[in-house]
């Protein structure tokens, strides 16, 4: 499902055309990626929640050279899914 398919299936849902639709979904796409940028924890109650763990530098291997290769310390965006969120998900496979 793209983002497109997203717009689709709020506005058709909700009565709200898909340009004012679309704008409500960059929206909030842009408000996650500002407060992550600042560092903040975003929760999303049912849904999961967003934040930034730091990783630290460690050394890897080139698979082509099997030469060793360090990768720096870096800031990584993760999405943790809350338990409801996947027992939802888990029902509807079984």
């Amino acid at each position: 499902m793209t983002k497109a398919d997203i717009v689709d299936v709020i506005s058709s849902s909700t009565g709200i055309t898909k340009v004012e639709t679309e704008a409500v979904v960059n929206g909030f796409m842009d408000t996650v990626i500002d407060a992550m940028k600042r560092g903040e924890h975003i929760e999303l109650r049912g849904f999961g929640s967003f934040k930034v763990v730091k990783r630290a530098q460690r050394v890897a291997r080139n698979p082509k050279t099997n030469e060793e290769v360090i990768v720096p310390e870096q800031h990584v965006p993760v999405l943790k899914m809350s338990k409801d969120f996947k027992e939802q998900v888990n029902q509807s496979h079984d």
